[in-house]
Formats: structure tokens, sequence, C-alpha cells
């Protein structure tokens, strides 16, 4: 059922530790249980289940229990043991586990939407249950009567959704690639402001309450990294996966950013370095560089006597260049581009083996990504994929 991985010691790289398997589907969303050595785990085969490490290494199911309908997401308070359930059919359904977790006790049942829930989160501080769906409906319920407390409607359906307790706002990244800023009360919601730098859907959020910055992940295989509490509107790029992103969490002890992709890399970005925002891409009629026109200008083409060409960016000046004055590549981690990238060949030169120094360590997971959950005070992270297989790592050898 489920099968114990000897760690081999290998310096800098996630130590896997151990598999869980048996599950006939999917697991859309897993946590793992701090101060215990134990994992639950929600999955379109509609189970949930409570891993547990027994003395022989092996994790077995101290509760397995089978719900009405595909279990799309979960939220798992530690302080209170209380596990809410999104599933596909819209409802929320809350369980309380023993403090043995051998045993789950039912609660309330709230019906948040009228499609699959996307996001849920409970927000121990407020009694608040913080929920998004496929009906493009955010919503909050009162956890303590079930009663829900006020939503509001997304432009598109929303798949990321972070809160910051001490301001009451809530983020939600919707599937148009834009990050929404909603203030809370009690029974009302007001929107502050959006913004957009993503060319596909977000697909994953990560807020930094200390630092007051907020990440964001994309089908763009791209992160972004908002600078909200500097007040600059700082935006940093960085561009380490070749798919879909799937899963952020930042170790703020470290000053350390985990991410995953559905390409199966975990990747762990240092983020204590004075990184560097890309430069808005400049519009041109012409190189900016050797001034040859582009296709699109038949007046400079006409006059010139000369054909015209393609149109590229330096990532690094953002200037319009030609093929020819734009033929190397380079990486600029400090920029974010961890992976070659175009530059202009003046920029080319100015780059030193120095600025070519990865800010970034990367790791295959050898499945593909579709959830992830890192637990900072065992320095675990927990990994699902779409072969049906849960993994456990030992982060501590690269997030420390």
């Amino acid at each position: 059922m489920a099968a114990e991985i000897q760690p081999r010691p290998q310096a800098r790289k996630p130590c896997l530790l151990s598999k869980i398997e048996a599950f006939q589907e999917v697991v859309t969303a897993a946590a793992i249980i701090p101060k215990e050595d134990g994992v639950i785990s929600v999955s379109e085969d509609r189970t949930i289940r409570v891993w547990l490490k027994r003395d022989s290494g092996q994790y077995w199911p101290s509760v397995y229990h089978t719900m009405p309908s595909s279990c799309s997401c979960m939220s798992f308070n530690p302080e209170t043991r209380r596990l809410s359930v999104g599933m596909d059919t819209g409802s929320i359904c809350e369980f309380i586990l023993s403090e043995d977790y051998n045993k789950m006790t039912p609660g309330l049942t709230y019906q948040a939407h009228q499609g699959r829930v996307a996001v849920v989160l409970f927000v121990l501080e407020m009694e608040w249950l913080l929920s998004t769906g496929q009906d493009r409906n955010f919503t909050w319920h009162c956890s303590e009567s079930g009663q829900q407390l006020g939503t509001y409607r997304t432009a598109a359906w929303v798949s990321g959704l972070q809160f910051d307790v001490e301001t009451r706002h809530a983020f939600v990244g919707d599937q148009s690639g834009q990050v929404t800023i909603l203030k809370l009360e009690q029974d009302s919601c007001s929107m502050v402001t959006t913004f957009k730098g993503h060319t596909g859907n977000v697909t994953a959020l990560c807020w930094d309450p200390a630092q007051r910055v907020l990440f964001s992940g994309s089908s763009d295989h791209s992160i972004i990294m908002w600078d909200i509490g500097g007040r600059k509107g700082t935006a940093i790029e960085l561009q380490g996966h070749n798919d879909k992103v799937q899963g952020l969490c930042y170790a703020s002890h470290t000053r350390q950013l985990i991410s995953c992709s559905s390409d199966g890399s975990i990747v762990i970005w240092n983020m204590d370095v004075t990184r560097q925002e890309t430069p808005e891409w400049l519009d041109s009629d012409s190189c900016q560089k050797c001034e040859q026109p582009f296709f699109w200008n038949f007046k400079q083409m006409w006059d010139s006597k000369k054909i015209g060409l393609r149109q590229h960016h330096c990532r690094k000046c953002g200037q319009a260049v030609c093929g020819k004055c734009s033929s190397k590549r380079s990486t600029i981690p400090l920029m974010g581009f961890e992976f070659e990238v175009r530059v202009c060949d003046s920029c080319h030169e100015s780059i030193t083996d120095e600025d070519r120094a990865p800010t970034a360590t990367f790791h295959d997971s050898k499945h593909n990504i579709v959830y992830m959950h890192y637990e900072p005070t065992t320095g675990n992270l927990l990994t699902s994929g779409t072969d049906k297989v849960v993994k456990i790592w030992d982060m501590t050898p690269v997030v420390s």
C-alpha cells in the first residue's frame, strides 16, 4: 500500500523519504500533519484518508472515508484539527479529527457554490471559511454558524486564494491571469485593486505576511513576486519552469521560495538577493541598434530599398532589435531568467560570469506534479502527481 524509501545522503538535494500509493485517482490536495508522522489526502476517487507512519516505516490509512462525489480541494487547521473539504458538487464538508488521528467526526456542510469548489481556506483568527468555485463566486462563511456572510462575483473563476489576517485582504487569482485584492468586512466586500502580469491563468498564490510580498504562479510557466508592502509597484519575474506552475510556498526563515511544476521540477529560489525588474518592451518601427526597418515599415523599406526584418526584444534592456543584432543568448538570474534568453549583442558583452551565477537550484521529482504542500516545522515537502502517487521529501538539505 505504501513503500518506504531508504534515503541516500546527497549533498544539496531534496531527499525522498516516502511514497504513498494505493489511490484509484489523482490526489487533488494533501497536507503534512505537523508534529505527527502523518498525511491527510483528498482525491478524485472520492476518498478522504489520514495516513500515519507505522513502526515498520510504512504509511497506513488510519481513517478511510468515502464522499458522495470527487474531492476537489481541502484546508486543514492543525490547531483545531478542523478539515474542510471542497467537493465537485459545490458543497464544502467539514470534519474534526481526533487527537490521535484515528477518527474523523463530521461537522458542518456548506452549500457554497453552484459548481466545483476550486479553493477552500479556513481562517481561524476570523472564524471564517473562504472559498472559490467554478461558478465564478468568491464566498465567505462563518465557521461557527455555517451562515454565509458575503459573496463577490469574479470576472473569471478563481484558481488561487490567499488571505492576510492583519488587514483582512483576500488575494484572488483567476483564469484570466489577473490577481484581485479584496477588502473583507464581516458581511461586505470591496475591491481594492487588480494587477495583471501573466499571459496565462493564475494557478498558485503564496502570501508572505512578514515581508508583505505576494507570489503568483501561472500556466504561462512564470512566477511573479509582487512587492505589496514596499508600495512601489515592484514586480519581479522568475522564469525557471518549462510547464504550468502548480504550487508555491515561501520559507520565510531562509528567504527561499519553493515552486513545483507540471514538468516535475522542484525549484528552490534564493530570494535573499537584490533582484531587478524586467524592462518594458520598447516599440519601434526599425531596429534600435542598426536602424534596419521592421517588415511592417513599408515607407522606410521603400526609401532604403531594404527588406523588412522581424522584430525581437532584448530581455535585458527591452530594446526592439532585429535577429542579427540579438544573435546571442544568456541567463540573467538577477532578472529571474534562469534559462538562456535573447539579448542584444551589446547587453551580451556587458553580462559578466558573476551576473550569470544562478540564484535557483533545480530538482526532478520524477512525476508530473499537480499539488504541493510544505511543512516548515519539519522541513518536509509533499508532492502529488498525475501518477496517483504522493511523495514526501526532506527539504532541509536545500532549504536551510
